[in-house]
C-alpha cells in the first residue's frame, strides 16, 4: 500500500471529503490532490500536519506502512565481550570542585569518540 492509499484510508474512515480532509489538516486542496494522485510525495510538513490533526494514526504506519509500537530492546551481538570498568572516585575534592578533561563515549563496534568541553 503506497502513503497516498494510506492517505486516502484516513479519509475515508474518518467520513470527510478531500476538502474537508485538506481544510482540516489546514493545506490547499491541490496540494492533497496532487499527493493523492501520486503526483507530489507528502512532505513532513504535510506528515505533521496529519499526525497532528489525527492523533490516532500511527506515524510509523503513516510514513511506512508498518506499525510499530517506538519500544525496542537491545540485543547481544555475537563474539562482543561486555566488561565493566572500574570508577574510581577521588576522596580529595568534591564533584563540584573538579573541572571535566573530556568524556570518552565508546561503542559496540570497537570505535570511540573523545570530547573536550569548550573553554
Amino acid at each position: 500500500m503506497l502513503i497516498q492509499d494510506r492517505v486516502k484510508l484516513i479519509i475515508k474512515a474518518n467520513n470527510l471529503s478531500s476538502s474537508e480532509f485538506a481544510d482540516q489538516i489546514g493545506i490547499k486542496r491541490s496540494n492533497l490532490s496532487h499527493v493523492l494522485n501520486g503526483r507530489n510525495k507528502p512532505g513532513l510538513d504535510f506528515l505533521s500536519k496529519v499526525i497532528s490533526s489525527f492523533p490516532n494514526v500511527n506515524a510509523s504506519w503513516l510514513i511506512t506502512g508498518e506499525q510499530r509500537d517506538g519500544s525496542f530492546e537491545e540485543k547481544p551481538e555475537p563474539g562482543i565481550v561486555h566488561t565493566q570498568m572500574e570508577v574510581r572516585r577521588s576522596e580529595s575534592k568534591s564533584d563540584n570542585d573538579r573541572e571535566i578533561d573530556r568524556i570518552v563515549v565508546f561503542y559496540k563496534d570497537g570505535t570511540f569518540s573523545n570530547y573536550k568541553p569548550s573553554a
